[in-house]
C-alpha cells in the first residue's frame, strides 16, 4: 500500500476576514475532493486571514497512481488565479516503512 500527501501553503488575495478566507478556500477544497476523490482539508494557518495550509492525502496499491494524483492536484491548485502558491511539500510512504 502506498500513502502520499501534499501540503500547500497558499497566500490569499484581498481577504480581510476569516469569512472571506473561507469563501476562497472552501471551493478549492471542494473541487480537489470532487475531481480526485481524495482526502483534503485546511490543516494550518487557521487564524490567519491571508494564509492557508491545505493538506491532501491519497492511498493506492501502486506508487505511480499516487504520484500521478498528487501531481495533478498540485497543477490544479497552482493554476488557481485567486491564490498564490508559496510552497508545496509532497511525501510518499509505503505500509512497510518503519
Amino acid at each position: 500500500m502506498w500513502i502520499g500527501w501534499i501540503e500547500f501553503d497558499i497566500l490569499l488575495g484581498d481577504v480581510a476576514s476569516l469569512k472571506a478566507k473561507r469563501s476562497v478556500v472552501r471551493p478549492i477544497i471542494a473541487e480537489v475532493r470532487k475531481k480526485f476523490q481524495v482526502s483534503v482539508a485546511e490543516v494550518g494557518h487557521l487564524d490567519l486571514h491571508r494564509r492557508a495550509l491545505i493538506g491532501v492525502a491519497v492511498i493506492a496499491a501502486d506508487r505511480a497512481h499516487v504520484v500521478d494524483v498528487l501531481d495533478s492536484v498540485d497543477r490544479l491548485v497552482a493554476s488557481r488565479p485567486e491564490v498564490e502558491l508559496l510552497s508545496a511539500k509532497q511525501q510518499l510512504r509505503t505500509s512497510d516503512d518503519d
